[in-house]
């Protein structure tokens, strides 16, 4: 298991590498904000990603990705991720989140954030703030060397008190050069979380997804991709790309504009 994990720790450049990444990403969550708002559709909100990522010379990590044919991922009230945009429109209440991954120089920075388009109801606000709350909590108190169940263990029983749930069947990953590596960050524990580590130098998602209602999802049987609550009910995430260091987490995935630790939505 060790010798598996090492081959994730970065050197000091390869690190650089991660942190132009996540800048970059950023970037583009903060060009996305003010377009996110009522009448505008998801598949041009995912234009707008496909021509900033391109036009920077920089990569979109989801388009052909296990055949996803978009750059993005927008996800309605109940769909928990995995939306694929399209020409729904957005509209007043709603929340989405909004999840991208740009390729810079060959690596990856990764994110999402749910947004609120107009005045939404207070079961979605409430789910969002606790998603949001969640992944922060989570990433202050891991320390160089933790085990992964420390994230888990933080988030479960803050959902749990707040009265929603926590999804299991999808997950935080190990990030570098693959868009998908080990180990994985589950927001629950389990026993190989209790296992794993995260060692210096060692670069991961934290990204709980949160229901307000029953932590089961169901899988579209026609598009393949896109996951909803099994009950209807709203579901929000926030997702960060974290380097452990020698002296403790460090985002990678910070906007200049959006919401910053202790935000109240």
């Amino acid at each position: 298991m060790l010798t598996k994990q090492r081959k994730l720790i970065l050197s000091h450049a390869q690190r650089d590498m991660m942190r132009k990444a996540g800048r970059a990403n950023a970037e583009l969550m903060d060009f996305l904000r003010p377009h996110v708002q009522a009448g505008v559709t998801t598949a041009a909100i995912d234009k707008l990603v496909h021509d900033w990522t391109y036009d920077h010379g920089y990569k979109a990590a989801t388009l052909g990705y296990q055949k996803f044919p978009r750059c993005c991922c927008t996800s309605i009230n109940e769909v928990i991720c995995h939306g694929i945009p399209d020409d729904t429109e957005l509209k007043d209440g709603d929340i989405v989140n909004i999840d991208i991954t740009t390729v810079v120089d060959g690596w990856h920075g990764d994110q999402s954030e749910t947004f609120m388009i107009g005045e939404v109801s207070e079961e979605k606000r409430a789910v969002m703030q606790c998603a949001f709350d969640c992944m922060h909590m989570a990433i202050d108190q891991l320390t160089p060397g933790c085990r992964v169940a420390s994230i888990g263990e933080t988030v479960v029983p803050e959902a749990h008190k707040r009265g929603f749930t926590v999804v299991r069947e999808y997950v935080g990953h190990g990030l570098g050069r693959q868009f998908h590596l080990d180990p994985s960050i589950p927001h629950f524990p389990n026993r190989q979380s209790r296992i794993d580590r995260l060692f210096p130098g060692m670069c991961f998602t934290v990204e709980p997804m949160i229901n307000a209602g029953t932590r089961y999802t169901k899988s579209d049987k026609v598009d393949g991709w896109t996951v909803r609550t099994k009950d209807g009910r709203p579901s929000a995430q926030f997702e960060h790309s974290v380097l452990m260091t020698e002296s403790g987490p460090e985002i990678l995935t910070l906007t200049k504009d959006g919401p910053q630790k202790g935000h109240q939505f």
